[in-house]
């Protein structure tokens, strides 16, 4: 009787959801939150995985492979990235971090290997930078709550790699080459997020609209550019026709309604699914663009980044205390546990954009380099009196961290013009790394 009643149960709760799961919005969520997870997960396995890799070679090493090639992509990538379908580089970035940990894995340990391993590591970082500014630019199309689902994903990366790891390692007793070598499947659920969970008209429909306006581009000839861009009005996303055009009326059906994206059930998602009819996507007017997102955008995030990146890296090792009056045996223990929590931080304030919402980014910012002088003046004069109060503040700083990150995009997405917003989105990543 009681088999029977949780059996009854159980089908219940699996039918509960899937109903979930086939929900439009709610697939949009957990697609974005697993493409957070993988695309950043890798970056925090390798350096997990530093003192294994490199023996006897400064850690660095490892560090400068794992930043270097994503930053450059970064810097790169965002001003040409767009003649690239999303397709296309969503299974590149698979084969360059399956690839990258493969060449990883499989290399027989030894001093001369290590350029090769690093040369994987370089393979893997350049598969985070661009993975992580497309998909950013990829949730134009997909609205408010795919920021959600990917600043929660990467948040959650911090502590799924660092644990799964010492898992695979600690616990589980595998090798490291073994463990490295299981990770390197790991985007195969990156390849199945994208291509099966996300819906893909948001992303149809956008790519609609760009052939839409190479074909105009193609009639605009004969004076007729300033007509057609006050028909266009410049206003959001691409909810007017064209007057005269072959298409008219096949563009008032798709652009009239946008919850006819998820026809029987209106979804907020559709509204910025929509990109504008025409934008301008050449070098000259994308460095424009990224002139106007330095200072709300790009400032914000750097300071951050520099202020927790020096804290968890130069600070935090020396914030040692008397083990008799700390929870711990070891005086090795400390630092481990300090990015325990910083990640913790950064995993539950970037899961919080549906419930807190900040406007002034410079705050946190400028919180956190206060968090940055504080740290450091104790490292020299010690005068904080208890490491429960660090824990404090090293939890503190996460939160700062990741409060910035996920409240940068929001203000991109709810203030950049649609027109603009898919590469704004992807170039203020340089910002962070």
């Amino acid at each position: 009787m009681f088999g029977r009643s949780l059996w009854n149960s159980a089908r219940c709760a699996c039918r509960v959801a899937s109903t979930y799961v086939q929900h439009p919005e709610s697939r949009v969520i957990i697609a974005f939150w697993l493409l957070g997870l993988i695309n950043n997960v890798l970056y925090v396995i390798i350096l997990s995985a530093a003192q294994d890799l490199v023996g006897t070679l400064p850690k660095g090493l490892v560090l400068l492979a794992d930043v270097g090639p994503s930053f450059i992509a970064k810097l790169i990538l965002p001003y040409f990235i767009h003649h690239v379908p999303y397709h296309t580089r969503v299974c590149v970035f698979i084969a360059l971090s399956t690839g990258g940990m493969l060449l990883i894995a499989l290399t027989p340990a030894s001093s001369r290997s290590v350029a090769v391993k690093m040369m994987g590591v370089v393979l893997a970082s350049l598969s985070s930078g661009g993975g992580e500014l497309s998909f950013l630019g990829l949730s134009h199309y997909y609205g408010q709550a795919s920021l959600a689902g990917w600043a929660s994903g990467t948040g959650a990366a911090g502590l799924v790699g660092a644990g799964l790891y010492v898992a695979l390692t600690d616990w589980w007793g595998f090798t490291v080459s073994q463990s490295l070598l299981a990770s390197a499947f790991l985007p195969v659920v990156m390849l199945v997020s994208f291509f099966f969970v996300l819906p893909q008209e948001p992303l149809r429909r956008g790519a609609a609209f760009k052939d839409y306006e190479a074909i105009a581009d193609a009639d605009d000839e004969g004076g007729e550019e300033d007509e057609n861009e006050d028909d266009y009005g410049g206003g959001g996303g691409g909810g007017g026709a064209v007057p005269g055009a072959p298409a008219d009326r096949g563009l008032q059906r798709r652009t009239a309604s946008p919850g006819a994206l998820f026809a029987s059930e209106p979804s907020t998602l559709s509204a910025d699914a929509v990109p504008a009819l025409r934008r301008s996507n050449g070098f000259r007017d994308n460095l424009r663009r990224a002139r106007t997102l330095f200072v709300p955008y790009m400032v914000p995030l750097f300071l951050v980044y520099v202020a927790e990146y020096t804290i968890n890296q130069g600070v935090s090792p020396t914030l040692l205390f008397p083990l008799a009056s700390s929870p711990f045996g070891d005086f090795r223990e400390f630092y481990p546990f300090y990015g325990f929590l910083y990640q913790l931080g950064v995993f539950v304030s970037r899961s919080s954009r549906p419930l807190v919402r900040i406007r002034r980014l410079y705050l946190p910012s400028l919180l956190q380099v206060g968090n940055l002088v504080l740290l450091t003046l104790h490292a020299m004069f010690f005068f904080i009196p208890s490491v429960y109060l660090v824990f404090v503040i090293v939890l503190w700083e996460g939160l700062l961290g990741g409060a910035v990150y996920v409240n940068s995009f929001a203000e991109i997405m709810e203030n950049v013009p649609p027109e603009e917003r898919e590469f704004s989105m992807g170039a203020t990543t340089i910002a962070h790394q």
